[in-house]
């Protein structure tokens, strides 16, 4: 009968188009060849519709997934006898491999659900049943209204039951309605034991990293720019003199640079002028690297931008008549050139050097400011004060009443100075200078010197070997480098 099947959960194929259903059979009516499922699942996704009608004409394959117990008490109660006109599956022994115990055999019910394939047959005032393509598990169809599907017992349907329920469930009751909690599960994590761990897991003995040879220790951490292959030793003695100085300097990264004397010094440029590198040329030269060195000190690109124009740097030069003022001069005009406000002070002299002469002309056309007595500097403090009024050669200006008027202007201003090509350790310095910049290679300064930096003014190396220096650039990649005295 067709009510022996209701309650059976099936799954009913109907083609690629309208795919695999699966659901408990809740009629099935023999009239209009329908079945009907409660709980439909479509292609595993739980239906929205509470209960779906199929019709025979749609069915192309039909599966029994598991028997309810009605309809096993329904068809123990009508006999094994049934219809011709109905299929009667069959739970029949146990397979070899089944498993199970127990060899008595359980009776389904009828199935009324036609195939389209199969005619309708009206003899004798019997319903038109179809054929039926059915299988449970491994069985298979075994005739045209017979079928006998494999059962392992009512007691494995309730874990067949949970197969299906995590296929074909929509899991909805497991979701956690209490949120994650992050903290809690930080605080778990004890973060000094593990990176402690990571280090001692690094370090070799002392704290140093192996890289496989027995016995060799190497710095357990690099920087990003450092080479870690196998070198030659590095030889941090490149410069040595005919004469050691009374000082030695060395840069940021240990090469030793030692000082020589003012006659060295001399000899040095006297011969890079003879090879072409021209007083103007050399003035160029220190102009270009005492302005880079004022800029940075100035601020920089934090100071030197557009939306600052409203409050630009103001830098006093004080020259005297020689050639260190020429270089300052030089560097007031590059200055200027990079929206410094420069304030040139040197005094009247009836005969200048040409090399003052011409750097007066270029920084005439800066726009920079030229006064000649020192009432006409500024009365505030500046940025910075330049010094360039001492000479190597002549220490009588320093009697001048220009040069005491220009020097107890500087201190008095509170302004940091830095000092150009300042003369040797010998003589004293009449301005107290925060930084000094001496050129090629350093003189034996004193303390009142302040920090000394050096710059490359372009001698090669040739011409240091002229002279008796064995030289090997210290600059790098710069053109003003800090010293550290030793």
């Amino acid at each position: 009968m067709a009510l022996d099947w209701v309650g059976n959960l099936v799954s009913i194929h109907c083609g690629p188009t309208l795919g695999v259903y699966q659901g408990e059979i809740s009629s099935v009516d023999q009239t209009s060849q329908t079945i009907s499922l409660r709980n439909p699942f479509h292609n595993g996704v739980k239906c929205t519709v509470p209960e779906v009608t199929f019709s025979a004409m749609d069915i192309k394959d039909l599966k029994i997934l598991e028997i309810s117990k009605n309809s096993i008490e329904v068809s123990k109660q009508n006999g094994p006898e049934s219809s011709s006109t109905t299929l009667m599956p069959h739970v029949g022994r146990k397979d070899k491999g089944g498993g199970g115990g127990g060899g008595a055999s359980v009776n389904s019910a009828p199935v009324m659900v036609p195939n389209k394939a199969e005619p309708r047959l009206q003899e004798g005032g019997v319903s038109p049943v179809p054929h039926y393509s059915k299988s449970y598990g491994s069985s298979s169809c075994r005739g045209p209204n017979q079928a006998t599907p494999k059962k392992n017992g009512l007691k494995n349907g309730g874990h067949m039951k949970n197969k299906d329920d995590e296929c074909f469930g929509d899991g909805m009751d497991d979701v956690l309605d209490e949120d994650f909690d992050f903290e809690g599960n930080l605080a778990l994590f004890d973060k000094a034991a593990v990176f402690s761990q990571i280090e001692s897991s690094e370090r070799r003995g002392n704290g140093a990293r192996s890289r496989g040879t027995p016995g060799e220790q190497t710095p357990s951490r690099y920087r990003h720019d450092e080479n870690i292959l196998e070198a030659k030793p590095v030889v941090y003695r490149q410069i040595t003199v005919p004469q050691n100085g009374s000082k030695e300097y060395s840069t940021d990264s240990g090469l030793v640079v030692p000082s020589i004397s003012f006659e060295l010094h001399k000899r040095l440029l006297a011969a890079a002028e003879s090879h072409g590198l021209s007083l103007e040329r050399r003035l160029e030269m220190t102009g270009v690297c005492a302005s880079q060195m004022a800029l940075t000190l100035l601020g920089g690109p934090n100071r030197l931008t557009p939306k600052n124009v409203h409050q630009r740097p103001t830098v006093a030069l004080l020259c005297g008549p020689h050639v260190q003022g020429a270089q300052g001069i030089s560097c007031g005009r590059h200055l200027a050139n990079h929206e410094v406000e420069v304030v040139l002070f040197l005094p009247n002299f009836v005969k200048m050097l040409e090399a003052i002469t011409s750097e007066l002309a270029l920084f005439g056309k800066t726009g920079g400011r030229l006064v000649s007595n020192v009432k006409d500097l500024p009365g505030t403090p500046v940025d910075l004060v330049i010094n360039c009024l001492d000479s190597h050669e002549n220490g009588f200006l320093r009697d001048q009443p220009w040069y005491k008027a220009a020097a107890d202007w500087a201190n008095q201003n509170r302004a940091p100075v830095l000092s150009i090509d300042p003369p040797v350790s010998g003589q004293a310095h009449a301005v107290e200078a925060k930084w000094s910049l001496s050129l090629g290679l350093p003189l034996p300064l004193s303390e009142g010197a302040g920090r000394v930096y050096l710059c490359d003014i372009g001698i090669p190396r040739q011409v240091f070997q002229e002279v008796g220096i064995k030289y090997h650039s210290p600059f790098g990649c710069k053109f003003v480098i800090p010293l550290h005295s030793e």
